[in-house]
């Protein structure tokens, strides 16, 4: 990891709560999907956030989660729309996609995990792979799932892609399950141990998440979340 310079070319709301901020690095970053960077505040405040976009890109994508307006997030999202350059440290994690394996992919996002995910099935669609992947969002209500329509074009597109959208609180016209994301999982699978599992999301959600898939007999050398290296 290093220190980069990174242009700020945008930073676009997708809702109240979720920022979309795009920058340009001052030279190529080698990271691999489903890795993250951390935004430099300050020599001693380094503030980590998903890689949204794939390997190969030339702009970094983040997609930033603020939705109080004095929260750790947004005072990041503050600097970056008064500053026209940001430091950032990149690539760490270890939840990257494997593309080697074989097993079916089962992927799932809380909130703004889905930036984590996003990089790694535009990762997928540029390697050419057709590897089984289920791909699964939940989200409080679906305002809140705010990039649902390329996760849509994304299934519609690939028929290797299932996108199972899931949100607690739904109206008539939803399209889609209305559960809690663990609860829906547990209805569709009963043994995950054949598959490799991609999280992000919340600590709670992910910590709550290898409880669950330990009764579901997960392989846990083919779960991923960088979450886990925080989680005991």
């Amino acid at each position: 990891m290093k220190n980069i310079r990174c242009k700020i070319n945008q930073v676009t709301p997708f809702n109240e709560a979720v920022y979309q901020v795009s920058l340009t690095p001052d030279e190529s970053i080698d990271f691999k999907a489903g890795q993250y960077l951390s935004v430099v505040m300050s020599d001693e405040d380094k503030r980590p956030f998903s890689i949204a976009s794939a390997p190969n890109s030339q702009t970094i994508e983040l997609h930033i989660g603020a939705a109080v307006s004095e929260s750790y997030p947004m005072q990041v999202v503050e600097r970056l729309k008064t500053a026209e350059h940001i430091d950032i440290i990149a690539p760490a994690g270890e939840a990257f996609l494997r593309p080697q394996h074989n097993r079916p992919r089962l992927l799932i996002a809380g909130g703004t995990g889905f930036s984590y995910i996003k990089s790694i099935i535009e990762d997928q669609i540029q390697r050419g792979q057709d590897i089984p992947t289920t791909f699964y969002w939940g989200c409080r209500t679906e305002q809140a799932m705010y990039y649902q329509q390329i996760a849509r074009q994304w299934q519609q597109r690939h028929s290797w892609l299932t996108f199972v959208p899931v949100i607690e609180f739904a109206d008539e016209n939803w399209n889609g399950k209305t559960a809690n994301l663990l609860e829906q999982i547990q209805t569709d699978y009963q043994d995950l141990s054949d598959y490799d599992i991609y999280i992000a999301g919340r600590f709670d959600m992910v910590g709550a998440a290898r409880e669950v898939f330990r009764e579901m007999a997960v392989n846990e050398d083919h779960l991923f979340g960088d979450a886990f290296a925080y989680i005991k």
